[in-house]
């Protein structure tokens, strides 16, 4: 199957074929960074960080850019808030948002412009439009209402586009229509400003991408994507002021993932109904977070739910289990020779290579994790039947199974993203978070292990047992083996 993607501005699904063979060129538009970030923000890093992936697994040279917005209004009024420079606040919450995105498994973009940094590029474009002053038939792609072109200059020095036909040809000091919109904001006394022929600012939200898109990707390019919130009027403007500027397509495909929800209510500051990605991997590993925003397809909402995202992690002990009976297997990795093996081992082979085609064309169709997550878990069954079994796994032929099923399952998982840890520390970090919800410490565990190791060692089995169950009691299981004692939590 070839991949498709839903374009929001058609509104259909449509083949993808890059504008250059071989090579993606890919914009998505990044945090605002006044405060940290919240799981609605999360799903949308990673739903971009496995298309990203995706792309890569299909053999594209993909140039990934994703911005920070480092200026605007909520910066300034947050600086203002706490008595900090707005390039401190900046700086503080750049931190913060790679600290989450790493934790999360999202992979660095290849470029990551700020708006502040590309003042010289913004200049331009709204010089452009100022020089043309004419309307483009092309703004009106969407169906929603459109902003065409192009610029005016409001009584505050604001420069701005406007939405009406009829003023579209000049550049006024006032708005002529509400949805007109802010290309250079006029800077008051103590905000950052830049130097422009407008008089000294700042850029206006929406004019900041089409400069770094333009300036790092080109015109045209392949991708372009965001939040749904973000369809109007963010990308509709990006598109009016892209098109007006440079008399050119601005991007090819539209993608934009749905909302994470709270009781049937958007996630968002501005409603307070939000948890940040901070609070969410204070009791969750960030495996369970990610399997959870990807457990729905990308372009639909997703409501939030303790008991959602324990499900997840539950699901990623099943992965974690899967990816430890590989490592416990201790095969030696060989080239598949599929003749040498047994029929049962044939046949569990030929369920992962089902799985694994099911699987891609499940991202095929407009990148559906949903199903793919599905088709992972198959797979985890497979490997877990494989490397637990001694007739399997004995000899050259098990490794030749073994060997073949581990790239299946590592092509999979490394597409979504979800190992991010070994399984001991994936086990470690779990613990931690549980316990931190319990009556129980880890050095307290540990100390009844020891007990229980003594009392084993004198063959006192009742003490032994007490101690287990007293621990099954608090959600500690315990595991025995020839190496000793390991601990895990429900």
């Amino acid at each position: 199957m070839a991949l498709r993607f839903y374009n929001t501005m058609t509104r259909e699904k449509e083949e993808f074929v890059p504008l250059e063979p071989g090579r993606v060129r890919m914009y998505v538009c990044g945090a605002t960074v006044y405060d940290k970030c919240h799981i609605g923000h999360a799903r949308s890093q990673i739903v971009f960080d496995t298309i990203f992936r995706y792309l890569m697994h299909k053999g594209f040279e993909v140039t990934y850019v994703r911005n920070f917005t480092d200026i605007d209004d909520k910066i300034i009024a947050r600086s203002n808030e706490r008595g900090v420079l707005w390039s401190a606040l900046v700086e503080e919450n750049i931190g913060y948002f790679y600290r989450d995105m790493d934790a999360l498994g999202v992979l660095r973009p290849t470029i990551e412009p700020r708006a502040t940094h590309h003042i010289g590029q913004i200049v331009d474009i709204i010089g452009r439009l100022e020089r043309k002053a004419l309307p483009t038939p092309r703004a009106a792609t969407f169906s929603t209402p459109r902003v065409n072109f192009p610029a005016t200059a409001n009584s505050r020095g604001e420069t701005s586009t406007t939405s009406s036909p009829a003023s579209a040809s000049t550049w006024t000091n006032a708005k002529k229509d509400p949805l007109d919109f802010v290309l250079w904001k006029a800077s008051k006394p103590g905000e950052p400003k830049w130097d422009s022929p407008w008089g000294e600012g700042r850029p206006g939200w929406h004019i900041e991408c089409s400069a770094m898109s333009a300036h790092h990707l080109g015109r045209p390019f392949d991708i372009h994507g965001g939040g749904k919130d973000l369809v109007f009027p963010h990308h509709e403007n990006e598109i009016a002021q892209s098109e007006g500027a440079f008399d050119e397509n601005f991007a090819r495909i539209w993608l934009h993932n749905g909302f994470v929800q709270f009781n049937q209510e958007k996630m968002a500051k501005s409603t307070g109904h939000f948890f940040t990605i901070e609070d969410v991997l204070g009791r969750y590993t960030p495996e369970a977070l990610r399997h959870f925003l990807l457990s729905a397809h990308y372009r639909g909402p997703l409501e939030f739910s303790e008991q959602s995202v324990q499900e997840s992690q539950v699901a990623m002990d099943r992965v974690y289990t899967a990816c430890e009976a590989l490592d416990k297997a201790a095969f030696e990795r060989v080239v598949l020779d599929e003749a040498q093996l047994s029929e049962r081992a044939r046949a569990l082979l030929g369920e992962a290579a089902a799985s694994l085609k099911a699987f891609e064309d499940a991202m095929d169709d407009d990148v559906n994790t949903a199903k793919a997550t599905g088709h992972l878990f198959d797979v985890v069954r497979v490997v877990n039947t494989a490397a637990q079994d001694a007739e399997l796994r004995a000899g050259t032929p098990g490794a030749m199974l073994l060997t073949s099923l581990e790239q299946t399952f590592r092509k999979m998982r490394d597409i979504l993203g979800l190992v991010i840890a070994t399984p001991e520390e994936y086990r470690r970090a779990k613990a931690e978070r549980v316990l931190g919800t319990q009556a129980v410490s880890k050095e307290e565990i540990e100390a009844l292990i020891a007990q229980r190791s003594e009392a084993r060692k004198a063959k006192n089995f009742a003490e032994s047992d007490r101690i287990r169950d007293e621990l099954a009691a608090k959600g500690v299981i315990l595991k025995d083996s020839p190496e000793g004692t390991t601990w895990t939590v429900k």
